[in-house]
């Protein structure tokens, strides 16, 4: 009988990205972030999974172990990766690496469970200088990023306002991110709420709002200024 392997004494990275000539460059920046890495590399949710079923104890019981997560996937979303390593592998860090800064997929990923998101478009010595934060307890967060969250919080005020007609702060905050476009079960994963708990809201907003449509929702939620 075979004895369980033993977590590696080297740094674990697990590269995710479809792209070949991007997860080239990401290994080269790990590399010269951290010299001694043992790397691996996989291409799609489904061998994500598939590794993470083989060695995701291993890789969690190593020390400063860290998941790079590119968002498109040829077979599914990242998102549904960042999932899986929050609920099975939390001792991994797990920091995005994409092409996305908008609001719907940062705050996805943040709700989700991302610790850092960086956007591939950064200089290989900046990339590497994310990665070293880690190490300092600092999230890893792109300059747009970083600004556009202060932006998102800096919207949301800590009373509703008075021309709300009566919406709950959590009415309000469900009404902000359909007027972004956000549907249902989006809106339910950026809130950390069930798709259920989003529709009774929804209906709540449409009748105070005597409204009955996403379109009409939208529209209110830019004259009220949450978009």
């Amino acid at each position: 009988m075979s004895s369980p392997s033993k977590p590696s004494s080297r740094r674990q990275v697990l590269i995710i990205e479809d792209q070949a000539d991007t997860r080239a460059w990401l290994v080269q920046t790990v590399t010269q972030a951290f010299k001694d890495a043992e790397i691996a590399e996989t291409s799609s949710c489904a061998t994500t999974f598939s590794w993470l079923k083989a060695n995701g104890e291993r890789m969690a019981a190593s020390e400063n172990a860290i998941a790079l997560i590119d968002l498109g996937m040829p077979d599914g979303s990242g998102i549904d990766i960042i999932h899986e390593l929050t609920a099975h592998y939390p001792a991994i860090v797990r920091l995005v690496t994409t092409i996305y800064d908008d609001d719907r997929h940062l705050f996805e990923a943040i709700a989700a469970g991302a610790q850092g998101y960086v956007l591939k478009d950064h200089h290989p010595d900046t990339m590497v200088q994310y990665l070293h934060r880690i190490d300092n307890g600092e999230p890893p967060l792109s300059p747009t990023i970083a600004k556009r969250m202060l932006q998102h919080f800096a919207r949301i005020k800590p009373q509703v306002d008075e021309d709300t007609c009566g919406l709950t702060s959590r009415e309000v905050d469900v009404l902000r991110l359909l007027g972004r476009g956000l549907r249902v079960a989006e809106v339910a994963r950026v809130l950390g709420i069930t798709p259920h708990t989003v529709s009774g809201y929804v209906k709540a907003i449409y009748r105070k709002l005597n409204i009955s449509s996403r379109a009409e929702a939208a529209i209110e939620a830019t004259r009220r200024g949450l978009t």
